[in-house]
């Protein structure tokens, strides 16, 4: 009997639909060996030499693959083709093999596949190898990077902000984005400006435009908007340099109400002409097929999915066989995968729809993983009905997509003369949908009237429209992933678990989809940016990822980069603990008298659970409130809806009337408007 060892037992139900009776196929459910959780386990005057044990709970597992082990003639390690994957098989030989060269045990051999189906996996048991160490060293290096760092930056945490907080490496320079972004928001000073649109609309009866139907109202109707005047712009471009990437919004020139009427009062009084047309066919391509990052920002960007949620539903449908392996940063797609694609397209939508060459797209990112595919469907031919099928869909269109024809778009430019003034007028019109026939809604018009130059128009109104600037948006779960994947920081498949972490501990908060850093958030980058700024500074991020790269690769010694990055390290802590100055925790004053000592203000603080009433001379009075945010009524009872938050630091909204009242929501409820106005 052969044993096939895999992480989970859906994977291992689509293994078995496979392989024969000659295969046992048992699940590991996960890392059966890792770092205790309570301890340091690195040895750091040797080598930092680490010290595993077995996961907590996996005991009983670990006792059936022994017995299993020992009964079966070979053992096939079949775990996820990355470094994880390779750790555990690594530690699966380290328990159940008996020879004194664990890691080289002849009894066990190491396959790999990025797609679940009968023939990736048939291939792969042809060519069956030993465990990558490269792999697994540089899976070790990360994990004892990220231990040290969290257990010798957290005890320091406690003692110079608040006991009970832990930083973590990645983590804090994500942080430090959220914290950064803040600042700026805060400081950026609005400016107001003005737009004006025209609404104008040529005398002359002629020719429409095909596809516009001549009794449409205002047919002849169309809005141009103030350009220039004299050559001049009315509207500037202005970027700024942000620390987490450059932000770009537009300003004009008429910056008040006065400036307005003045341009609307020179504007009447001017004779409108058509001064010139351009008329040019815009060819718009398919994007790329989804890597990891690009589909945890388009799950979040269509359905509101949180990276965690798009990461868990990805790796059911990958264990089911349905996609390739969904941790890649490749856009690589093999040539059979194009071939069923393309003829798919000739069957399902004609040769018109197929692009006339095989299109290949260049994979950016330099740190791109171990010779992974994109993410797509394994078979384009299903179509898949299972609880996933959301997300199935987008993998599919986007996967179909980058095979078909580009879609063609006629793009008209509108220049009118007002005087000395220019406005202008674009409209679109879809000529061949090509591609976004799987994306009908993505097919927007503005249709314009047929116009000559030098012909007359008719001012119908001026519409005026004042506006203000707006700072930097704050991060979302999209714009943050997208934002790591530019500077390098991390690896996209911890992305999810990174922003996870950053919620759970309360440094940051979600609030309509976007997170704003708790007190205790600025607190700890407050202290950690200027005491350590290699752990929070971006490039050295990047850098250190790069390192880990080279110890994939073969190319640097995971010891080694341990020392290069702990020596100095550590010498810094040791510093910092004597010398630096305790960070106070930013409060939130309400207003009242703390009712037991009568002396302190009722602030409000931030805990392990979400924010809570306490006294502003904690500790000498330890007195405490529960604190309730309220958003609206309860629609079941009537009571108030509170802002509350789960052990794990998501927010959601429930009835103060719990338990009696189990109304509760994910998002926040809208108060109805006409309710709005009656009160």
């Amino acid at each position: 009997m052969k044993l096939v060892i895999v992480e989970s037992p859906t994977k291992a139900r689509t293994l078995g639909r496979f392989l024969g009776k000659d295969y046992q196929i048992m699940a590991s459910m996960g890392h059966l060996r890792d770092l205790p959780r309570k301890t340091l386990a690195v040895d750091v005057e040797h080598d930092f030499k680490p010290e595993y044990e077995l996961v907590e709970g996996k005991g009983k597992i670990v006792s059936e693959l022994k017995s299993a082990a020992k009964k079966a003639k070979t053992i096939i390690l079949a775990t996820d083709p990355d470094r994880e994957g390779e750790a555990i098989a690594y530690h699966m030989i380290w328990i159940c093999g008996n020879s004194k060269s664990k890691t080289q045990n002849q009894k066990f051999s190491r396959i790999t596949f990025h797609e679940i189906t009968k023939s990736a996996v048939e291939e792969a048991l042809k060519k069956p190898g030993k465990i990558n160490l490269k792999l697994f060293d540089a899976q070790q290096a990360r994990r004892i990077l990220d231990r040290l760092v969290g257990y010798k930056l957290s005890p320091l945490l406690w003692r110079k902000v608040r006991r009970g907080l832990s930083a973590g490496r990645v983590q804090t320079v994500a942080l430090r984005l959220i914290v950064e972004r803040e600042k700026e928001i805060e400081k950026f000073g609005k400016k107001e400006y003005w737009t004006i649109d025209a609404s104008l609309k040529h005398s002359a009866t002629l020719r429409l435009r095909s596809g516009q139907a001549s009794s449409e109202k205002n047919k002849n109707q169309f809005i141009a908007s103030l350009f220039s005047k004299d050559g001049k712009k009315y509207e500037k471009t202005t970027t700024l340099d942000l620390f987490a990437g450059k932000y770009t919004y537009k300003e004009s020139r008429i910056n008040n109400i006065k400036l307005s009427k003045e341009v609307e009062k020179s504007l009447k009084k001017q004779t409108f002409k058509v001064d010139k047309i351009t008329e040019r066919e815009v060819k718009r391509q398919p994007p790329p097929p989804y890597t990891t990052s690009t589909l945890q920002q388009a799950a979040h960007n269509v359905f509101g999915y949180s990276g965690k949620k798009t990461m868990m539903l990805a790796q059911r449908l990958y264990e089911k066989g349905l996609i390739t392996y969904h941790r890649t940063d490749s856009f690589y797609l093999s040539k059979q995968a194009i071939n069923g694609m393309r003829k798919y397209i000739k069957d399902e939508f004609s040769d018109r729809y197929l692009s006339e060459n095989i299109r290949v797209y260049k994979t950016k990112s330099k740190n791109a993983q171990e010779a992974h595919e994109a993410i797509r469907p394994t078979n384009i031919s299903v179509k898949a009905e299972t609880s996933e099928k959301k997300l199935y869909d987008l993998i599919w269109k986007r996967a179909l997509a980058t095979q078909m024809s580009p879609a063609s778009l006629a793009q008209t430019s509108v220049d009118v003369k007002a005087g000395s003034y220019l406005l202008r007028s674009t409209g679109v019109r879809t000529l061949f949908d090509g591609w976004q026939k799987l994306y009908p809604k993505r097919l927007s018009e503005k249709l314009l009237p047929k116009l000559e130059e030098g012909q007359k128009l008719k001012l119908m109104d001026l519409i005026p429209d004042q506006n203000f600037t707006s700072p930097p948006p704050r991060y979302n779960e999209a714009s943050l992933v997208k934002t790591l994947e530019s500077k390098e920081i991390g690896r996209p498949s911890t992305y999810a678990s990174i922003i996870s972490v950053l919620q759970a501990r309360t440094y940051v908060e979600k609030k309509d989809g976007a997170f704003w850093p708790t007190a205790i958030g600025k607190a700890v980058i407050l202290f950690l940016a200027p005491n350590f700024p290699d752990v929070v500074d971006i490039p050295f991020t990047a850098e250190m990822e790069e390192d880990l790269d080279a110890i994939a690769r073969g190319d640097k010694k995971w010891r080694l980069v341990l020392k290069r990055f702990y020596t100095p390290f550590e010498k810094k802590l040791k510093d910092v603990l004597k010398n630096s100055k305790r960070v106070k925790i930013e409060v939130e004053k309400t207003g009242k008298k703390c009712s037991e000592c009568k002396k302190g203000d009722v602030v409000i603080r931030t805990g392990r659970f979400g924010k809570f009433l306490s006294c502003s001379r904690f500790p000498d009075c330890k007195w405490k409130g529960d604190y309730e945010e309220k958003v609206g009524k309860c629609p079941e009872c009537g009571k108030a809806i509170l802002v509350r938050r789960t052990r794990k630091g998501k927010t959601f909204y429930g009835c103060a009337g719990w338990p009696k009242c189990k109304w509760a929501s994910w998002r926040k409820p809208v108060l109805d408007k006409k309710k709005k106005n009656a009160n």
